[in-house]
């Protein structure tokens, strides 16, 4: 399964491994993938996803998610 989430706030190569380190330590969660040009963030998983603590976990790391 995939959830593609919007990111603000991203500029850079830095942004892109924050939002990625970030993501990719969610329960569930088996690949991370994010597009700076997109302002995106692909999350590959084998079953649901608590979009409440994407949400935070982006706001935490400095970004918006929108």
């Amino acid at each position: 399964m995939n959830s593609v989430v919007k990111v603000k706030g991203m500029s850079c190569q830095h942004c892109v491994i924050a939002v990625k380190k970030t993501l990719s330590s969610l329960e569930g969660v088996q690949d991370v993938s994010v597009n700076l040009e997109k302002a995106e963030a692909t999350l590959t998983h084998d079953g649901p996803v608590d979009m409440k603590e994407v949400r935070e976990r982006i706001e935490k790391a400095g970004y918006e998610v929108g």
